[in-house]
């Protein structure tokens, strides 16, 4: 059975449709069949009445003899008294013994015959009348032929007969064609998906101009195109670049080693071992932001715990007492969001390695709260007073491994991770990292949702990662 079924969607809408159909036509019909045969059924059966009830008004007022042989409408008449007498009959029933037993009680009654007593192919409607007379209880049979609805049954039949088939086989053909019509763009759009490859992910499915379910449908499958697009050109450019800022201490590395090999001077010897040494916490570094960025990309959202976001800040700001700039901070309390504590500080720590790695005298950092229409938003700003981030720059300094001209030099320290690093921790905890402007150096803000009601409480990392 399940090898009969249809496999498509164009059959599956055209068998279903023309099952609808065929189920309304085939109760459509036995409902007009049925109506038509009432109707008419009862209009003989009324002309069969009149004359039935005359006959016996005739009968009961001792009159029976001034009835008309010809009556209008009807195939015949008997009049049996209660010994089953017949008294008077139509011409074409005379000398014929009585139609049915006489009745009991006085009354009406209506009923079908299938072979009437003058024969024929057709029905006959026979409505029976008994009354009281002079003479005493007789019963007047009138039957009329029912020709007229046999032959507009037949008539409806047949032409139900005709019409059905061609109804439906119409109900069909245009299903399919419209069914195929609409499915047509969907299945130009399951071609092309399929001939696109991770090598040509620039190819884009054809929009009908339809303005439908379909056409969005395209449109929402180019998006997603742009997106895989977008997601491999920065992977592809990830590698590379990673690729080169590996390969740079690498290099360096294993030419300070073939230089201490071929150094028979002991007393060269630890200064040869610490730049490379050197080398390696630099690629330590490197290696556990790329494990960082990873992590982050394939983290989940971040559990419903509560911390305190100052606490955060200042813990994070007093681990760097004795560095070269020192750095000035206004915290408001009370502050809680929603996160990973360890998180939330490795954002404040890049941001303060940031600003001081090009500050000259001086970091200011304040965290506060703002209102807004969507609730309550704490704004951590790191500002300093270096040279500065370009207005035409301040997007490109948060891609991976970017570095802008002042910052080239390695002496500085990092691979152009750290800002980016925080702008995807910021974005795993909801908020926003942007560059904006200042009246001297750069100026980095941090803005996360507050999270309303309740204390802070101490987070645990859903992700199990508690450090580099």
């Amino acid at each position: 059975m399940r090898r009969l079924l249809p496999t498509t969607v164009r059959a599956r809408a055209t068998a279903g449709a023309v099952l609808v159909v065929a189920a309304a036509l085939t109760l459509a019909s036995f409902a007009l069949l049925g109506l038509l045969e009432a109707n008419l059924t009862r209009n003989a059966e009324r002309d069969a009445a009149r004359q039935a009830e005359t006959i016996a008004r005739l009968a009961a007022s001792g009159d029976l003899d001034r009835m008309r042989p010809n009556l209008h409408g009807v195939e015949f008449f008997q009049v049996v008294n209660a010994r089953g007498r017949v008294l008077r009959a139509y011409p074409n029933l005379a000398g014929e013994f009585p139609l049915a037993p006489v009745p009991p009680r006085p009354g009406r009654e209506s009923q079908t015959w299938k072979a009437g007593p003058l024969g024929g192919e057709h029905r006959q409607r026979v409505v029976q009348v008994t009354t009281q007379t002079p003479q005493g209880m007789v019963t007047v049979f009138v039957g009329t032929s029912l020709r007229d609805v046999d032959a507009a049954d037949d008539t409806t039949a047949a032409a139900l007969a005709v019409g059905g088939p061609l109804l439906l086989a119409t109900v069909a053909l245009v299903t399919w064609r419209v069914t195929g019509r609409a499915l047509g763009p969907v299945e130009a759009i399951r071609a092309e998906v399929a001939g696109i490859s991770d090598r040509d992910l620039h190819r884009r499915v054809p929009v009908p101009p339809t303005h439908d379910e379909v056409a969005r449908l395209a449109q929402t499958m180019n998006t997603t195109l742009d997106r895989l697009e977008s997601a491999g050109i920065r992977q592809r450019r990830f590698i590379a670049d990673a690729s080169h800022e590996l390969r740079s201490p690498i290099t360096v590395l294993r030419t300070q080693l073939e230089v201490a090999l071929a150094v028979r001077d002991p007393e060269l010897w630890p200064e040869l071992i610490g730049g490379a040494l050197q080398d390696i916490e630099r690629l330590q570094q490197l290696c556990s932001d790329l494990l960082l960025l990873a992590r982050i990309d394939a983290a989940q959202p971040m559990a419903p715990g509560r911390l305190d976001l100052g606490a955060v800040v200042r813990d994070a700001v007093e681990a760097r007492h004795g560095d070269r700039v020192p750095v000035r901070a206004e915290l408001a309390g009370g502050i809680a969001v929603r996160g990973s504590e360890l998180w939330l500080a490795r954002v404040v720590t890049n941001l303060l390695d940031n600003a001081q790695r090009f500050a000259v005298r001086r970091v200011d950092l304040t965290l506060g709260v703002c209102g807004g229409p969507g609730g309550r938003t704490a704004v951590l700003e790191v500002t300093d007073d270096g040279p500065g981030i370009p207005p035409g720059d301040r997007e490109r300094v948060f891609e991976r491994f970017t570095r802008l001209d002042d910052a080239r030099s390695r002496d500085h320290g990092g691979a152009g991770l750290g800002l980016a690093i925080a702008r995807d921790l910021a974005a795993h905890h909801g908020g926003t990292l942007t560059a904006e402007d200042s009246p001297r150096g750069a100026r980095l803000v941090v803005r996360l949702p507050v999270a309303e009601g309740g204390e802070p409480s101490p987070e645990v990392p859903a992700d199990g990662v508690r450090g580099r």
